[in-house]
């Protein structure tokens, strides 16, 4: 079990999860989408939201801006996010715009600002989940796909508490964050996609 839980840390990775909402995004959307783009989005955005972050932290483990991958103190936090803030404003420009595709832009910018949030609770000392953040944002998003394309992602939906559960538990048990920063982390991800719903639901 102890094996399990902190595997669940490693398989939601908040790295990961702007990808799994566009593989979601792209899975579930009634609307044709060549197979052609669909793989040149999700290599752009491999390269851009997961591969880069991970050598931008081993740049930065070796200048002496952060100890290890979890980051564990706030301090550490505050180099990663801003540069992972400024990673999402080059997707928005970029990759994912508001023209081709209205749904991801919002997904995006909610993500960019949960992410601020975040790097600003960083400087004020407050830890934040990540993990948390990064999944409860996913949820959200495809609950509002679903009510958007009027489809039955149920089963996709029960899954994904289950998956916020897990995490929580995962996070709890390595001892890597409080109840409070856990349910700070799940509304910071929730409420800039609930409020951005608007703009494209």
């Amino acid at each position: 079990m102890n094996k399990v839980l902190k595997s669940i840390s490693y398989i939601f990775h908040p790295l990961f999860m702007p990808l799994v909402g566009v593989l979601f995004y792209y899975y579930i959307s009634p609307r044709f989408v060549a197979q052609e783009i669909v793989e040149a989005k999700l290599f752009s955005l491999f390269i851009l939201m997961v591969l880069l972050p991970i050598l931008m932290f081993f740049l930065l483990k070796t200048i002496g801006k952060a100890l290890t991958i979890h980051l564990v103190t706030t301090r550490e936090r505050i180099y990663p996010l801003a540069l992972y803030c400024f990673l999402l404003i080059l997707v928005l420009k970029r990759v994912i715009t508001i023209s081709e595709w209205l749904e991801l832009y919002y997904f995006f910018v909610g993500i960019l600002i949960s992410n601020m949030i975040c790097l600003t609770l960083a400087v004020f000392k407050f830890k934040a989940s990540i993990h948390m953040i990064g999944i409860s944002g996913v949820f959200m998003f495809i609950l509002a796909l679903g009510v958007h394309f009027s489809i039955n992602i149920t089963g996709i939906l029960a899954f994904l508490v289950v998956s916020i559960g897990g995490v929580a538990t995962s996070r709890l048990h390595v001892k890597a964050h409080t109840i409070k920063e856990l349910v700070f982390g799940f509304f910071i991800g929730v409420m800039p996609q609930v409020l951005l719903v608007n703009f494209w639901l």
